[in-house]
């Protein structure tokens, strides 16, 4: 029997590997591509979030009786199980809703972000769809027509 038998073997982890690990030396990726203010580390939802609001903010200025309202973003509409059965056979899905305010609490502009995005072909357009969402649903709160509620609604 040769001494090198008798010797046990040099690594002590699972599967004959060695236990050590390897270092890197600070190679690879190890932390965010970019620092958050750098417009890299935006996401989709963020520039559609800031949209909403700088049509919101537009409107405002113009109209005093927004400054209660809230505008929200949600990602798809909720339909009820009738509201599915009238779209499915109207083959329309919202791009936005009105939520009126109870027990104390603010009336509501909702903006759909899925449905907005997919009639988008870029970003320009994008912004001009959501300024027309949240024109229309303004007016619909109001009781207005668009066109009264911006001067520009419709024109492109």
């Amino acid at each position: 029997m040769d001494n090198l038998s008798s010797v046990p073997p040099a690594s002590s982890g699972p599967y004959g590997r060695s236990s050590r690990h390897r270092d890197r030396h600070g190679r690879g990726m190890r932390g965010p591509v970019a620092p958050p203010q750098v417009p890299l580390a935006v996401t989709r939802a963020d520039t559609f979030d800031s949209l909403v609001h700088d049509s919101a903010e537009r409107l405002r200025r113009r109209l005093p009786q927004l400054a209660g309202v809230d505008f929200v973003v949600q990602e798809v509409p909720w339909l009820s199980r009738g509201e599915r059965a009238d779209a499915a056979s109207a083959d329309i899905v919202p791009l936005g809703g009105v939520v009126n305010g109870r027990d104390g609490r603010p009336d509501r502009i909702v903006v759909y972000r899925r449905p907005v995005e997919l009639r988008s072909r870029d970003r320009e357009e994008c912004a001009r769809l959501v300024h027309e969402v949240v024109v229309e649903q303004a007016a619909e709160l109001l009781g207005l027509a668009p066109e009264s509620v911006d001067p520009k609604y419709g024109q492109d």
